[in-house]
């Protein structure tokens, strides 16, 4: 591989920054807002649900996850809910929106080590404005050539992005904390790939089958894809 890449791909939440532990913090609070109603694990299930069947209309991010919270509502107390709880529901997404960056460990150090020495991109889904807020407050902005807010990531997204790039795939390395949206189109369209595990990962993002292929690896940290460039 060190002989090929030229470009490298990183995903931005829970590979760059904290994500997913803030959504979990604001689902958990939304369950028990709603727990005059149902059991907060029977909320989570319904709020998994609605978020399923709107993916396609509102795509990731924070926005999204409050439509489907407010939805969640509606359905959950049978249209009877109060302002007040809406109210609180728009509040814990809008406090999601304000999280601050916190930088996971050694991506400073891993950009340092290949700045100027690669093309670096960033290339992760979720909320456009959402996503530009956290680039910009992360202080990370001045290492990347490209920024790519993508409405998903299957094998078209990834073409479209390689097409934008002027690069082939044999000279593109990814690295995501998901094996479904960071790996497993890169490898099927002939890229390379690099999983960084996080503790905490959405349920809609989970691949429990173990993978080999000779375009992939699997990292420990950041950091541990310098041995291989």
């Amino acid at each position: 591989m060190n002989n090929h890449i030229t470009t490298i791909a990183f995903d931005a939440d829970d590979t760059l920054w904290i994500n997913e532990p803030y959504f979990q913090e604001a689902e958990k609070e939304f369950c028990v807002l709603l727990e005059d109603y149902l059991p907060q694990h029977s909320v989570s299930q319904e709020l998994f649900k609605t978020e399923m069947q709107n993916l396609h209309l509102y795509g990731y991010g924070v926005k999204g996850f409050m439509l489907c919270m407010i939805e969640t509502v509606s359905r959950v107390s049978g249209g009877t809910a109060s302002m007040q709880l809406i109210n609180r529901t728009i509040e814990i997404g809008q406090e999601l929106l304000q999280k601050p960056i916190e930088l996971l460990e050694g991506v400073t150090e891993t950009l340092d080590a290949l700045k100027g020495k690669y093309r670096l991109v960033v290339a992760t889904k979720g909320d456009l404005l959402d996503q530009e807020r956290k680039l910009k407050n992360s202080g990370l902005q001045e290492y990347f050539h490209h920024i790519e807010i993508m409405s998903d990531k299957k094998e078209s997204d990834y073409q479209k992005l390689l097409k934008h790039l002027d690069c082939q795939p044999e000279h593109f390395l990814m690295l995501g904390n998901s094996i479904k949206s960071d790996i497993l189109p890169v490898l099927e369209i002939g890229g390379f790939a690099a999983h960084i595990p996080y503790h905490v990962t959405w349920s809609h993002e989970q691949h429990d089958h173990h993978l080999e292929h000779d375009h992939f690896m699997e990292l420990k940290c950041i950091d541990e894809v310098l041995k291989y460039l």
